[in-house]
């Protein structure tokens, strides 16, 4: 819609994480050569956890795009909402073993065989779990159990297991202890600095053609604005830039400014963040209110009911006054 009035040749802020639109933080370098090495140098067990929108599947995918030039054959799982059979079926499958009517432990037993005979080829074999920080106790140590793939020099079977800090929590507790123990090599994510937010949006537009026009489009005021506002997640990056140049469009501008940027936060309601403490604390306020409000009813009711006792008692004193005179 906007590209043809900016002059650009594609969409420059997809929220989709495509590899060509990796931007090469110190950070992401390290964790895309975290899980590399341990997968090339056969570790086992490989951790990186990350803030939503920080870039965990965009370096999953440019990860995959490597495997695909070499030996590595890999099953990808992203719906970690699964029983440990369901799981057990899902990798499986995605390895293109057959799965239906088998058993778990003959589901098992084929993926042991897999990894085996894979392994005797001099191929490697990985199982990338993303979203990792939703799977379940049971199929976690599942997964560990799968780890006992192994010759004395080597794991046979090299797992992913990618997702948002939750799963470093998961796996400090005591119940899995021993996966924890297996892990070779841990990376985080962090959001990006003003200065990172600053190139990863420049080279967004130079890549989708903008070239020189780049810094007129988004001049650096308008930069230190969408970092304010997205706090240097590159998922609300895009989200914020993508939603500022489908206004400016509109509004037939060249330049994108920052009153621009303030609007489309403020109408993607970026700074109401409700967490569950605050949402027990404000239903605890209306309760106390509610409570308040009562008690002002109860008591309104029984100030009513004494006037009424006393117009109805007034009538009868003057009677029994008069017949004493």
């Amino acid at each position: 819609m906007y590209k043809r009035f900016y002059n650009l040749q594609r969409n420059p802020f997809e929220i989709t994480p495509d590899p060509a639109f990796l931007f090469p933080t110190q950070r992401h370098n390290e964790g895309l050569a975290a899980l590399y090495y341990g997968v090339r140098r056969h570790k086992g067990f490989v951790v990186m956890t990350g803030e939503v929108g920080t870039g965990k599947t965009l370096l999953i995918r440019c990860l995959l795009q490597l495997f695909a030039r070499g030996n590595v054959g890999y099953a990808y799982v992203f719906n970690s909402r699964l029983s440990p059979l369901e799981f057990l079926q899902y990798i499986a499958g995605d390895f293109g073993l057959p799965i239906s009517g088998k058993s778990k432990s003959e589901l098992l037993l084929s993926l042991s065989s897999f990894v085996v005979a894979r392994h005797q080829k001099k191929l490697t074999t990985v199982l990338v779990v993303d979203e990792a920080h939703h799977v379940a106790a049971e199929v976690l140590e599942e997964i560990r159990l799968l780890t006992n793939l192994e010759t004395a020099e080597e794991k046979l079977l090299q797992i992913l297991l990618v997702g948002q800090p939750e799963l470093d929590d998961k796996l400090d507790s005591v119940e899995l202890r021993q996966l924890k123990q297996r892990v070779a090599l841990r990376s985080h994510l962090e959001p990006l600095t003003q200065q990172e937010t600053d190139g990863y949006i420049r080279r967004r537009l130079q890549l989708a053609g903008a070239n020189s026009q780049a810094a007129t489009l988004y001049p650096q005021e308008t930069i230190v604005r969408v970092y304010h506002h997205s706090q240097g997640i590159p998922r609300l990056i895009n989200t914020v830039c993508e939603n500022s140049l489908i206004l400016g469009y509109a509004r037939k501008v060249a330049t994108i400014v920052p009153d621009i940027v303030d609007e489309v936060a403020a109408d993607l309601r970026l700074h109401v963040v409700r967490s569950a403490s605050s949402e027990r604390s404000a239903s605890d306020e209306a309760d106390h209110e509610l409570w308040q409000a009562a008690k002002k009813l109860l008591q309104f009711h029984d100030d009513l009911q004494r006037m009424r006792s006393r117009e109805v008692a007034a009538p009868i004193s003057v009677v029994a006054g008069a017949k004493e005179s």
